[in-house]
């Protein structure tokens, strides 16, 4: 491919396997890819290998925000490595998507405000820039640059599992319950961690078909009563893996939603437990047993716990404190 008139020149650097694959909308494709300026030094601006530790990932058809990625990656083989020469003009977006990748895989840069998006672009420039000092330098001087990608493999539709972020609606309704399914046994097999994971999948789907109604209609409020039971699951997984901060913010929400919720404030409390959070906890406790007795003795058997942890802690600090005064 020479297709300089397209803005786009490609030189092979190593050949690929069989034939040209189809590329349908829909098609998911991995590849590796380093992007370089053009100076003598060929400057690395971007090395997956490097960022991501794993191969980059691309849905064809699915309107990636650099389309000129995916046009270069459907003139190649797979196994192919390829260099392409990109001109400036087809680069706008790179340093958006750039930074975008690199706070998904890679590490926020400390004190950059990164609560933009890439439809504040020109506002960008204007103000503080996007946190990485050699994006700043691209979104003002524009420059063509040259990407090398290594084609690791193509799957076409129907050919691999599709992510809830590539389904359309209809397969996003029908993954939720298969999401629960796979939770729940996962969880009878104490595999807590991975449980989490799929309830969490299901959460984010239902948050994102919530987006797109209008807050509080009938469609809207349906949505947000069927998030409660993975917002339940998911908090009892955290607390098995004493995460409890994300256990308290979890079941806030679904408390905000339904106050009487039992299995709520028991976890909560539970929650609050462990992080000394003590009249936080009673106060749960005690609310667990006013709309449920049949609880009693589980509460009071915790908050017995909570009393002899409270006295203990009084204890420790006393004695530290009697330390300080007498050191």
């Amino acid at each position: 491919m020479d297709d300089s008139s397209a803005g786009i020149e490609k030189k092979i650097l190593a050949s690929g396997k069989g034939s040209l694959p189809a590329f349908s909308n829909g098609a998911k494709t991995q590849f590796h890819y380093k992007t370089c300026k053009l100076d003598d030094d060929k400057t690395v601006i971007d090395d997956s290998r490097k960022l991501m530790k794993k191969p980059m990932e691309l849905i064809i058809g699915k309107k990636f925000k650099l389309e000129v990625l995916e046009a270069c990656v459907k003139t190649m083989c797979v196994g192919e490595v390829a260099q392409f020469t990109v001109a400036k003009p087809l680069l706008t977006q790179y340093p958006l998507v750039s930074k975008q990748l690199r706070e998904i895989f890679g590490e926020k840069k400390k004190g950059a405000d990164h609560s933009h998006h890439c439809c504040g672009m020109m506002q960008l420039q204007q103000d503080q820039g996007l946190g990485y000092a050699d994006l700043d330098q691209l979104m003002k001087e524009p420059q063509s640059l040259q990407f090398t990608i290594e084609l690791l493999k193509v799957e076409e539709p129907g050919e691999y599992k599709k992510e809830t972020w590539v389904m359309d609606e209809p397969e996003q309704i029908a993954a939720v319950p298969q999401l629960k399914d796979e939770g729940n046994a996962l969880y009878k097999e104490k595999k807590y961690s991975e449980a989490s994971a799929k309830y969490g999948q299901a959460i984010g789907i239902l948050e994102q078909l919530s987006m797109k109604e209008k807050p509080h209609s009938e469609e809207w409020s349906e949505l947000q009563d069927r998030k409660i039971p993975f917002l339940l699951n998911y908090s009892q997984c955290l607390l098995l893996l004493e995460d409890y901060y994300p256990v308290i913010e979890h079941t806030t929400t679904v408390l905000e939603r339904d106050p009487g919720n039992v299995k709520a404030l028991f976890r909560r409390a539970k929650a609050h437990v462990s992080v000394w959070n003590f009249d936080e906890a009673r106060a749960d406790f005690h609310k667990v047993s006013e709309l449920d007795s049949t609880l009693n003795s589980a509460v009071k058997k915790e908050l017995k716990y909570l009393d002899d942890l409270q006295r203990k802690k009084d204890e420790e600090d006393k004695a530290k404190l009697q330390g300080k005064m007498f050191s």
